[in-house]
């Protein structure tokens, strides 16, 4: 079933009961609209509409207990098992630290929010989900069998939104910002990058200096960074379940992002796919998005913080990866195993 031009709900509504096996996000895409107008297009048939209240959402959460958190962007899934506790609130950016859920949120890209319930062949699924201004996912929480499934009806009246409708309005996507430098300051970009002390200070520097990640990195050159090929994330995955070195893995997107810390076991590749399936972890992420790959040295006050990064033709960083300084050992294990990673036969340009 294909749509031209503006898409009604009952239209929506039509097309899910006749693909009922696609994912939500494959057929919006497959209908021209985007996810949070396919979910709304459910309202009042297993979907509610919510309040996109970031501190009530996570107040909500916690009352759960054990759930499936997922964050993803165009390229990458994370999934991760856990309880939301640990939240602290904040205007700009909000997180969540515990062992098994770790979050960074940022609240003005938490627009629309839908409580939604699913009839599969497995169950009742229910899941709390929420969409930026654009109408893409921001991040999503399911319920599993050992969730507080008897506080779902609270949680929902409590947080359900006065506007009832079927439909959404969404705004155009933010185009990804490309690669951004300036050969000029490259002088300067590196006498600024010998001077941090925390990772965080990184964004900080390109800002002041009008570039971007990407941009910084293809500027840097040694010992700043090194362009690997990009085939080095699946051989970094595969090395790290080797070896059982512990990793972090961030994935994101405007408006969260999810990290994983410990080790990653079981590699499977599918196709254009390579996934982690642990128990309480799974990441997928699509190998051919990968158009570029950089390892990256920053300098902190507990010594150098290397990381591994794949972006897309775009610009996008699709996931990063570092080690684990707080674990003895582990540290030297990474940086091992990232100076082992292959570079690119070609140096990379200087723009």
């Amino acid at each position: 079933m294909t749509m031209a031009g503006a898409v009604s709900s009952h239209d929506i509504r039509a097309a899910r009961l006749e693909n009922a096996k696609m994912r939500e996000r494959d057929l919006s895409a497959k209908l021209g609209i985007t996810e949070a107008q396919l979910v709304a297009a459910h309202v009042g048939d297993g979907v509610t509409r919510l309040r996109a209240d970031l501190d009530a959402l996570m107040a909500a959460t916690t009352q759960l207990g054990e759930v499936m958190s997922l964050t993803r962007n165009e390229s990458c899934v994370i999934e991760k098992v856990g309880v939301y506790d640990n939240y602290k609130s904040g205007a700009h950016a909000a997180l969540i630290v515990n062992e098994e859920i770790d979050l960074r949120m940022f609240p003005n890209h938490w627009v629309h929010a839908f409580a939604v319930e699913k009839k599969t062949e497995h169950g009742l699924r229910r899941s709390l989900q929420v969409f930026d201004a654009a109408g893409d996912a921001i991040h999503k929480i399911h319920l599993r069998d050992a969730s507080n499934h008897e506080a779902w009806p609270g949680i929902v009246e409590s947080l359900k939104h006065e506007d009832q409708s079927d439909s959404v309005s969404v705004t155009p996507r933010v185009p990804t910002e490309g690669p951004k430098g300036d050969p000029a300051k490259a002088d300067t970009l590196r006498a600024e990058w010998d001077k941090l002390t925390d990772t965080h200070q990184f964004l900080q520097m390109t800002r002041k200096l009008k570039m971007n990640r990407l941009g910084a990195y293809r500027m840097a050159g040694a010992p700043y960074v090194r362009k690997l090929k990009t085939n080095a994330v699946e051989t970094l995955l595969h090395e790290a379940a080797e070896t059982g070195v512990p990793i972090m893995i961030f994935v994101g997107n405007s408006g969260c992002i999810e990290i994983h810390t410990g080790p990653v076991k079981k590699i499977v590749e599918m196709g254009p796919w390579i996934n982690v399936l642990d128990p309480g972890h799974d990441l997928h992420l699509r190998k051919d998005h990968i158009a570029e790959v950089w390892a990256v040295t920053k300098s902190t006050r507990r010594g150098p913080a290397i990381s591994v990064e794949a972006f897309d033709a775009d610009g996008w960083v699709i996931a990063q990866f570092f080690g684990v300084l707080r674990q003895e050992g582990a540290a030297e294990q990474w940086n091992a195993l990232v100076a082992s990673l292959e570079e690119e036969e070609k140096e990379a340009e200087l723009v």
